[in-house]
């Protein structure tokens, strides 16, 4: 393939300063070099395709994921449809880069959408660059022929930008990498700006359900329920419609089949050597047990994304480890009994860094980062469980949660099952 920008630019002049990427001009679809090995394949009697969807929780919902599935199954009847379901709320793509091979890759997609543009919204578009980079290189190094489209969703507070026509900033840095891949982007939510700008969408209610209602909505639009994540009948159809409308440009470019070739890097510091380890490459304490899937409900519930998910609730109980490369970060499970970490790395100042939240009244799939944009040499990592608890109900109040029986957080459990790192471990 024909890449748009060289080396040089890469390494040399990506940006002088994070926050002067300019913002691309918004448009529904760009095909680039289309998705043709996808397209030949669904026009194939008998073929059997598999769709990976590498997300947050706007693709975990139950609305454009599910939705695109059941039109490509339509579309083309011919062929068997199947979904591999790689989207975890709360999580963008510098989590998404580490597990992409245990979550979307060993499971062999045909095709895969890649939506983080939301959880993406906060990080710099050098640490953009590198993840979703490192995606495109991971994807094309194991699968090259694996076609690759980047989707872009939005909520209200992203929505500037796309109200004076232009991308909002995380989905224009990811257009810097799909450029110089020749990767089709879909801006699902073009039709969404269209409608807020003219005064037409609600950002944040419930659907009407009585005449009453309906009729003081008027001609307005029901986006969303919170302003994010799109309501299945309304917000989510308008994604899939794009979808839709975007596969024809596609189609029209899709003209060349094969194995995609990897070139020059778009960034010579991209996550392409990203990895998820077992937790179990490094030295636990002996207070630490392992959540068997197989005989331990905890573990089993996690088991799709953590084999080797530990459980450590006593106080000075440690990990401990050495790598060699510039990212480190633990994946683990967070949630009401979980207290806080004393985290150790190489010769710097301690700090601790909690494992509870504002959203912590239940359990979920987390990730810390331990050091990033690390000198490239051997690195030394202790962790230890903090003896004291967080103020758990000031955490929550500040979400407006409280507890509802005390004995659920009273704890200083860690949940680790996985270390992500951009280098190697060091035995």
């Amino acid at each position: 393939m024909k890449y748009l920008l060289s080396a040089l630019l890469c390494s040399c002049s990506i940006l002088s300063a994070a926050d002067e990427l300019p913002l691309v001009e918004a448009k529904e679809c760009h095909p680039r070099n289309g998705l043709p090995n996808f397209l030949a394949k669904a026009n194939t009697a008998g073929a059997e395709i598999k769709i990976g969807y590498l997300g947050g929780s706007i693709t975990a919902q139950n609305g454009w994921r599910p939705k695109t599935l059941a039109h490509f199954q339509k579309t083309w009847p011919q062929a068997k449809f199947s979904e591999i379901n790689a989207a975890i709320g709360g999580t963008g793509s510098d989590l998404g880069v580490f597990r992409l091979k245990q979550d979307v890759l060993d499971h062999k997609p045909d095709l895969m959408f890649v939506e983080f543009a939301v959880n993406d919204g906060g990080a710099s578009p050098e640490q953009i660059f590198r993840c979703m980079e490192g995606i495109v290189r991971q994807t094309w190094k194991a699968l090259p022929e694996c076609d690759i489209c980047f989707v872009y969703t939005l909520t209200e507070s992203l929505a500037p930008a796309m109200l004076e026509g232009k991308f909002q900033r995380s989905a224009s840095a990811m257009e810097k990498i799909a450029g110089h891949y020749g990767i089709p982007t879909i801006h699902m939510a073009m039709e969404v700006a269209r409608l807020a700008k003219k005064g037409k969408l609600v950002w944040k209610a419930k659907l009407p359900k009585t005449d009453e209602e309906k009729k003081a909505l008027g001609d307005k639009f029901v986006f969303a329920p919170d302003s994010v994540h799109p309501h299945v009948e309304t917000g989510h159809e308008l994604y899939l419609q794009a979808i839709v409308r975007s596969l024809e440009p596609i189609k029209a470019v899709s003209k060349s089949t094969g194995a995609h070739v990897l070139g020059a890097p778009f960034i010579a510091t991209n996550y392409e050597q990203a990895k998820l380890l077992p937790i179990t490459a490094a030295t636990l304490s002996k207070g630490f047990t392992l959540l068997d899937p197989k005989t331990d409900e905890f573990g089993k519930r996690w088991a799709n994304r953590m084999t080797t998910l530990h459980k450590g609730s006593q106080q000075g109980e440690t990990i401990t480890f050495q790598f060699k490369g510039t990212r480190c970060s633990i994946y683990d499970i967070v949630g009401p009994d979980c207290g806080q970490l004393i985290i150790t790395l190489d010769e710097q100042p301690s700090k601790i860094v909690p494992r509870f939240d504002a959203y912590c009244t239940y359990h979920r799939l987390g990730a810390f980062v331990i050091g990033s944009d690390l000198e490239d040499k051997v690195h030394t990592v202790k962790i230890e469980i903090h003896p004291e608890q967080p103020d758990k109900a000031a955490i929550l109040a500040k979400n407006g949660n409280k507890m509802d029986k005390p004995e659920r957080f009273n704890a200083t459990a860690f949940y680790p099952g996985a270390i992500l790192l951009a280098g190697e471990i060091i035995k």
